[in-house]
């Protein structure tokens, strides 16, 4: 392994000029406008792909974006790791709230600023140079399957008729993925446990047309102030849920597991002033910490209607817009959760307005024991390269394959995420730590070793 670290000691350069060219690369999966730019990604993922050993490396398509495959099967007697990342970036927009363009990444404080510096393109790349190391070190451990696609910022609605079309080819005693984050650099942590999601597209439609304000305002329903106070209703002053039966399968977490979870360095004043607020919220009887990660929320990422641009306009609109997704914890089930939504919010829209409910992707949730011989295996490769245990902890966002691969290929997936919280992804000016970039490639050949040995 000493061979292996020196490798990447006296290659960290080369490595972090490739990651910038990559994050060069606007692969906005959500945007048609940058279809070409995604595919020239996945070109060049294929094109490292090879270069670092892998064998069978394929671009294949999909009825979206394609996923970029590639393998180093050495017996089948050693484990195998299905290593899953993506090249797709959210959109940057707003562009004007940017430091510097989002796709000309710039170093700064020991931190790259480029979309996608930290989601997923820094973390996905780790691994292509941490095997790559190994290969140019007698080789790696374990049999090695690569499974980098391009859909997952869109919900990765093709990614699942894949897995079930390749299951044979993607076979694996466990997956890999690098797409969270840790406590702090100096309080390693890995992730165990992520919500699942719902989203949900509604629109209300009041009057046949937009009227006159002062001719018709108090006279018609504007549909804008409707559905102000039908997203009111949805939560009420204990920051619960109001939709009927939606905490019926929700899994209580232990008194002995929330006083682990309490051990996570936190403090609540830097908390909020890293965030400029004065004062935390959510649901009644629960710490931040445990709000959003062991409790389902539900927030509304975006509503629109009537008249936005230049000046003023004085319209009662004719329709009303909004973006609703829920986080959803163990035991609780997408689809169920997005129809007990659509079911309430009709019941609930007065006869001033008509109601449609959109569903859009939903994930489930995820749980990993800690007593896996593949978490054991990162545990002991963070504590190695680290210096310290890391912490096991519940993550509030969603990564959706992580239930759909247990699923499918009957494989639990361990996260070894090495962002921040502090990173900003999805906002502007993401970024991600030239320290957790090389630690991240320092890591990830440990967990190969530690595996093949726990795996004997």
């Amino acid at each position: 392994m000493q061979a292996v670290q020196s490798y990447i000691k006296n290659n960290k350069d080369r490595f972090l000029e490739e990651l910038l060219d990559l994050l060069r690369i606007p692969s906005v999966s959500a945007d048609p406008a940058f279809a070409g730019d995604v595919a020239k990604a996945a070109e060049f993922i294929k094109d490292k792909m090879m270069a670092a050993g892998a064998d069978n490396v394929e671009i294949i398509p999909t009825g979206g974006h394609p996923i970029v495959y590639g393998d180093k099967m050495i017996d089948d007697s050693l484990p195998t790791v299905l290593v899953y990342g993506h090249y797709d970036v959210q959109p940057a927009d707003p562009y004007e709230l940017w430091n510097s363009p989002p796709f000309e990444p710039v170093i700064k404080d020991e931190k790259i600023y480029a979309r996608g510096a930290c989601d997923d393109k820094g973390q996905m790349y780790m691994h292509l140079k941490a095997f790559e190391a190994m290969q140019a070190n007698g080789g790696v451990p374990c049999n090695v399957k690569f499974l980098i696609e391009g859909e997952e910022e869109v919900g990765s609605d093709n990614l699942e008729p894949f897995l079930a079309n390749n299951a044979e080819k993607l076979a694996c005693d466990v997956v890999l993925v690098s797409d969270t984050s840790m406590i702090a650099n100096d309080v390693p942590s890995i992730t165990v446990g992520l919500r699942g999601i719902a989203c949900v597209e509604v629109e209300l439609t009041g009057p046949n047309r937009d009227l006159h304000s002062g001719v018709y305002g108090g006279a018609v329903a504007n549909p804008i102030n409707t559905l102000s106070q039908m997203i009111a209703s949805l939560q009420d002053g204990d920051g619960r849920i109001t939709i009927p039966g939606f905490y019926d399968d929700v899994e209580v977490v232990s008194a002995e597991e929330r006083q682990e979870m309490a051990k996570a360095p936190f403090d609540l004043e830097d908390y909020k002033i890293d965030l400029a607020i004065g004062d935390v919220a959510g649901e009644t009887g629960y710490s931040t910490n445990e709000r959003s990660s062991i409790r389902p929320t539900l927030d509304v990422n975006g509503m629109w209607g009537g008249y936005t641009g230049e000046g003023f306009k004085t319209v009662l609109p004719s329709k009303a817009y909004a973006k609703i997704s829920m986080r959803l914890v163990p035991n609780q089930d997408s689809e169920t959760i997005t129809q007990l939504f659509k079911k309430h919010f009709e019941s609930i829209a007065p006869d001033s307005v008509k109601v449609l409910v959109k569903p859009h992707h939903g994930g489930q949730p995820a749980v990993t024991s800690i007593e896996s011989q593949a978490y054991k295996a990162a545990s002991m490769a963070y504590e190695t390269s680290f210096g310290k245990k890391p912490i096991p902890t519940r993550d509030g966002g969603s990564i959706p394959i992580v239930a759909m691969f247990k699923e499918i290929l009957k494989a639990d997936t361990i996260l070894m995420g090495f962002g921040l919280n502090s990173d900003l992804i999805h906002s502007p000016n993401e970024h991600f730590g030239l320290f957790n970039f090389y630690k991240g490639i320092e890591t990830i050949p440990y967990f190969y070793q530690n595996y093949a040995e726990l795996k004997k």
